[in-house]
């Protein structure tokens, strides 16, 4: 099936100092956890006791709205206990690896498109990485400690950035926004919103929203869950402008394949469906103080698995 709107545009179109550093944050971790900090009461949460709420449970804006996000609902709907710790209480948590690397690839392709499209090529793209990631050095200067094998973390990124370029030809196509926030006051109390790594327009006004992912693909039968995200952004691109995005497209740098969707008014009404549910959800969870744990191989992977309910009795 072709996309005529978009001619001439791909269709593939973002050992010891490391162990103080772990002790660091474990014991920052433990420190918050095993703390006296008096209980706030929800109405803080939402905004309503400013004089008894801290910093560390700013999970909502001064205008007494859930901030709803693609990730947050992802977050709560994969174990609302993680949500608690990470929006809630906001634990603090090393920086991960893995998303450190998307960061520093994600930059970079954000910035190629500063170049004239003839200089989109490979050789510009590795010519921006030790820059860029001096940059995020400077930035989180714990990431030195963490990057054990500066020569391999490098290699990686630049493996990442190849890939890219064999399923898109940057050379052939501006991109009209990148890192774009899109957002909407959903429901009267709740706030919505996304960044959208690239977002085109086509010369006959069609739209193509791209989402740039440093991982591997999900397996088949899984792609539905992958492509919520970009469904919530074709939903506030719509209630922003009228206007329905034509493709939807996850670029995986992690090996190399593309996931599209050509979303239906259905298939946003369903996303918005999920999101007033997932709201009333949290909201609920808010009340009630209910955060049960959702113990799964992700486990892990978690950084909060050490205080968790569902590991410690």
């Amino acid at each position: 099936m072709g996309y005529p709107a978009f001619v001439g545009m791909p269709l593939f179109s973002r050992r010891d100092s490391k162990a103080v550093q772990l002790a660091f944050w474990i014991g920052q971790l433990n420190a918050i956890a095993g703390s006296e900090i008096p209980k706030i009461r929800h109405g803080s949460i939402l905004g309503e006791f400013d004089g008894e709420s801290t910093g560390i449970f700013r999970q909502v804006s001064d205008e007494k709205k859930l901030r709803l996000s693609p990730s947050a609902v992802n977050e709560y709907e994969n174990c609302p206990q993680l949500y608690k710790y990470r929006k809630i209480e906001k634990l603090p948590e090393p920086p991960s690896l893995d998303a450190e690397r998307g960061t520093l690839v994600h930059t970079i392709l954000q910035d190629l498109f500063e170049f004239p499209s003839a200089e989109r090529v490979p050789q510009t793209a590795f010519d921006l990485l030790p820059s860029r990631w001096s940059a995020q050095l400077e930035g989180k200067p714990e990431l030195k400690d963490m990057v054990t094998n500066e020569k391999e973390w490098l290699d990686r990124a630049t493996s990442l950035l190849t890939t890219y370029f064999a399923l898109e030809n940057p050379t052939t196509f501006e991109a009209t926004h990148r890192e774009m926030h899109l957002e909407n006051d959903f429901e009267t109390d709740v706030y919505l919103h996304g960044y959208v790594d690239r977002l085109d327009i086509a010369p006959t006004g069609e739209v193509r929203i791209v989402d740039y992912k440093t991982g591997k693909s999900p397996k088949p039968g899984w792609e539905e869950k992958a492509l919520f995200q970009l469904r919530v952004y074709a939903l506030l691109y719509w209630k922003s402008t009228g206007v329905l995005p034509r493709l939807l497209q996850l670029i995986y740098l992690g090996d190399g394949r593309v996931v599209k969707s050509n979303p239906s008014m259905k298939d946003i009404e369903s996303a918005e469906k999920v999101l007033h549910h997932v709201a009333k959800d949290i909201f609920i969870s808010i009340e009630k103080d209910y955060w049960p744990p959702k113990p799964s191989r992700l486990c892990d992977w978690c950084f909060f698995k050490s205080i968790c309910p569902a590991h410690n009795n």
